[in-house]
């Protein structure tokens, strides 16, 4: 079994900070679970170009407000509390934060290592274990 505190991947490795959000990455590829589990904060005002080519994630919203859309189409969809989006079709969009922090809890499949972070591209790298 394993059993983590968020807390304890702050200040480590584990946790990617950005300008635009924090990623605390609670289990990862190497915990051998199929997925990666993830607690993001998307910091307000700030726009994110986002495009997984090579993984899907599930998004669920816990607290605060933001926005997402999707670039094939343009469309808006509000974000926040008990929201949840599914990128099962490795959309292309623009993550935007609100006036308050978005809280969101993500899978990735396949699961991430926990050193990707986006490229120019707006995609995070495939690394193999």
């Amino acid at each position: 079994m394993i059993v983590r505190h968020v807390d304890e991947v702050k200040g480590t490795a584990q946790e990617i900070v950005t300008t635009n959000w924090t990623s605390r990455r609670v289990l990862l590829a190497d915990d051998r679970m199929g997925f990666s589990f993830h607690e993001t904060i998307i910091h307000p005002g700030t726009e994110t170009h986002i495009h997984y080519l090579n993984h899907l994630e599930a998004v669920w919203c816990i607290e605060g407000d933001g926005e997402i859309e999707t670039i094939a189409d343009g469309r808006k969809y509000a974000l926040g509390p008990g929201v949840v989006y599914a990128l099962d079709q490795h959309d292309e969009h623009w993550l935007r934060g609100g006036t308050r922090p978005l809280r969101v809890l993500c899978v990735f499949n396949p699961p991430l290592s926990g050193r990707e972070v986006h490229d120019a591209s707006g995609v995070y790298p495939l690394e193999v274990a």
